[in-house]
């Protein structure tokens, strides 16, 4: 009997010690970057009321915290100057070792195929830059496809160093985006992978954004279900954002939009509030830097030039950024173009620019300012004009005016400084003016620093 009494108390002794290990979630783990800044948070799992405690490498203090009675603990580490390697132990019934950790810089990669696109989709700039991939003060972090109704706390992924076999599979624009940042501020970079082709905008808002605005709900409802990606509001939020909200991050880049295009009026508002959202569960005005849709042959003519239009519109809310992609295309009928780096490279100049303060080269895109009429003819004022407006391999291209019956009929265009001026002899009074509001429009109009003009229409 008492043999029996000690194998029970043995039985329990055990059990309590599994139950008690202290757990972190996947995006805490060895090889991380952790955010620079004064503080860093670390957050897991132990036995409820388990005291946790955590040491680092890098300072003599510890941090104590106590799990609630539900099991959760969380605390706040000061971070260190130096970007590592570096330790970190949390320590409870149980204790984990951290290593090789770095601080530096930390920013999420997120939309839809645009994004997702790497070396495994045979890209040409990946396979190229494989061979130069490994650098250890790059790391990644991929995060698998998965949907939930409700928010997840937890997910199936981990850091890894850079290499040519990590990079071939993850997003080509967030890879050439981060190694850019490395090379231009010089300290680590960490990329958070977190898209899925095909999805449209409402999967990635929290669900509530959408059913709480009628506008938005209808939109939602008018979304054909596929066999390949989700469709209902907030499902990839909630198992692939929203575990990872209490990592503290610097920002976040975004190419999606192309899944929205039968939706254009409402993505302004969708786009917004998503981004809302984000900061809203991450807790910070994150910096929020986006690629407009590129030119490809949808079925209807004009329904991407409105997505891009309501692009144009998000990119007015505050601490956001839009790059245009119009030049970066070499073949219309593809909706997944190869020039990734190019893409990320204007993606990272925003980036630099706005969150980082850097001076460097020009990184917005022209923006229609304002028309006036001058007789016969338009004269169109863009803003974000350093010097001067350029055409290449020929005059100004894919200008329409309209009349008072507002027919758009094709355009002379001719530059005048940091102005077009345009006209037809087919429109004697001229009231509006298009510029590449087509779905596969390539203009040939930039600035002379390299940046393509975006769309306008003046018309509504």
């Amino acid at each position: 009997m008492k043999r029996l009494l000690l194998s029970l108390v043995a039985l329990v002794s055990l059990a309590t010690s599994l139950t008690a290990a202290v757990r972190l979630p996947a995006i805490i783990g060895s090889h991380m970057v952790l955010q620079r800044g004064p503080k860093a948070v670390l957050w897991g799992w132990a036995a409820p009321s388990e005291a946790v405690t955590v040491s680092v490498s890098w300072s003599t203090n510890t941090w104590k915290t106590t799990a609630s009675n539900g099991g959760r603990w969380s605390t706040e580490i000061q971070t260190s100057q130096a970007a590592g390697p570096h330790t970190i132990r949390i320590s409870a019934g149980n204790e984990i070792v951290l290593e090789d950790v770095l601080v530096g810089e930390v920013w999420v990669c997120s939309g839809q195929s645009n994004m997702e696109w790497s070396g495994d989709q045979k890209l040409t700039q990946s396979t190229a830059e494989a061979p130069q991939a490994t650098n250890a003060m790059i790391r990644l972090f991929y995060i698998p496809k998965a949907t939930s109704a409700t928010p997840q706390d937890q997910l199936s992924a981990r850091w890894v160093v850079c290499s040519p076999e990590e990079m071939m599979h993850f997003s080509a624009v967030g890879y050439f985006f981060g190694k850019r940042l490395h090379a231009e501020l010089g300290v680590p970079v960490g990329l958070i992978n977190s898209n899925w082709g095909g999805t449209p905008a409402e999967v990635w808002t929290p669900r509530e954004i959408v059913e709480e605005d009628p506008d938005l709900r209808a939109a939602a409802a008018k979304l054909k279900p596929f066999a390949w990606w989700p469709h209902e509001p907030g499902v990839a939020f909630n198992a692939m954002i929203h575990p990872i909200t209490p990592f503290r991050i610097a920002g976040v880049i975004w190419y999606q939009g192309e899944s929205n295009v039968s939706t254009h009026g409402t993505y302004r508002k969708l786009f917004t509030r998503m981004i809302d959202g984000w900061r809203t569960a991450w807790k910070a005005e994150l910096p929020f830097y986006f690629a407009q849709i590129a030119p490809y042959t949808y079925d209807d003519p004009t329904r991407a030039a409105f997505l891009r239009e309501a692009q144009t519109q998000a990119a007015a809310h505050p601490k956001t950024g839009m790059v245009v992609t119009s030049d970066l295309v070499d073949n219309v009928k593809d909706i997944h173009p190869q020039m990734k780096r190019e893409v990320a490279d204007r993606l990272a100049r925003y980036a630099l620019a706005e969150t980082y303060g850097r001076s460097g080269p020009e990184y917005r895109s022209p923006t229609y300012r304002s028309h006036r009429v001058e007789g016969s003819s338009i004269r169109v004022e863009f803003d974000s004009v350093p010097t001067a407006l350029v055409s290449r391999g020929g005059p100004p291209t894919h200008f329409k005016v309209a009349g008072a019956d507002g027919r758009f009929v094709e355009a002379r265009a001719v530059i005048d400084g940091k102005s077009v001026v345009v006209s037809s002899p087919e429109v004697p009074s001229p009231t509006a003016v298009r510029f590449a509001f087509a779905c596969d429009a390539i203009p040939n109009l930039f600035t002379a620093e390299g940046l393509p003009v975006n769309l306008f229409r003046t018309d509504r």
